[in-house]
């Protein structure tokens, strides 16, 4: 079958890794244990293709960017400890999600360096790349390629969705085996000495993120208020819509795997599975 076969949503705080953690990473054993649990799981459905949406990656303004280098790598963690990724680019599945995005009227744009599907060029990862995908594709024999995906913060929430759905379309009409990582952490209002301070936004907001997952619902996103959003200060909202538009009408099937809040933002682990 190809299409899309696995999705998911994936934090991306550093203490989930071991080696780069330090004493923080005791704090989020359970979100640690759903990772690795999203690892096997995409790993049982073979995929020829990860695709990953970041919120941290290079906006385009007023589109959504696609990194079109040969290869990707990223690094985080420092002072001797750090951990690294590089995958292939597929650049065919670039070029058909921007093709479609033409057709669609949704704006797409691919950031290239030298030749696209060139191996000697490569574009960096930012954190909210590299962390999912160290749990999630990292060690996979035959390496998947990637695509890594990232939004403009003023672009219209309701493009958000028709984004999933392109970039579905386009492994299908291109016979892949797709999984799409909604890289994404919840509020970053749950404490008042943290950069964004404190705000009960934030705990509002993650629990009806939560239930829209347990309910199989993540469209219902598209309505949230928007400044009590602002308010709670997620950077997961709008790839959760991503996975939505990829899912939505495909037969696929939400299971909450974890949530916490081990420090200033809340954390969640879900897996999109077809129901047999």
């Amino acid at each position: 079958m190809s299409g899309l076969v696995f999705g998911c949503i994936a934090p991306h705080g550093g203490m989930l890794i071991p080696r780069i953690a330090g004493p923080d990473g005791r704090k989020a054993l359970a979100t640690r244990a759903a990772m690795e649990e999203l690892g096997r799981r995409l790993e049982a459905h073979r995929p020829d293709t990860i695709a990953l949406i970041t919120p941290h990656g290079t906006a385009v303004p007023g589109a959504f960017s696609l990194l079109d280098s040969g290869r990707v790598a990223g690094e985080v963690g420092g002072n001797g400890r750090s951990v690294t990724v590089e995958f292939r680019v597929d650049n065919a599945l670039n070029a058909a999600i921007a093709s479609l995005g033409r057709e669609r009227g949704v704006p797409v744009r691919r950031i290239v360096r030298g030749t696209p599907g060139d191996p000697t060029s490569c574009l960096p990862l930012d954190w909210g790349a590299v962390i999912p995908l160290w749990f999630l594709g990292r060690g996979l024999n035959p390496p998947p390629r990637v695509i890594v995906a990232a939004p403009h913060p003023g672009l219209d929430w309701t493009l958000y969705a028709p984004l999933g759905q392109l970039i579905r379309l386009a492994a299908e009409g291109l016979g892949r085996r797709l999984a799409l990582i909604a890289s994404a952490d919840l509020g970053h209002a749950h404490d008042p000495q943290s950069p964004y301070g404190y705000d009960p936004a934030a705990v509002e907001y993650d629990a009806a993120s939560c239930a829209a997952v347990r309910e199989q619902d993540l469209g219902r996103l598209l309505h949230f208020d928007r400044a009590w959003v602002e308010r709670a200060k997620p950077d997961a909202l709008w790839q959760m819509l991503n996975l939505h538009g990829a899912i939505d009408g495909q037969g696929f099937r939400g299971e909450l795997l974890s949530y916490e809040v081990p420090t200033y933002f809340g954390m969640l682990c879900a897996a999109y599975e077809k129901v047999s």
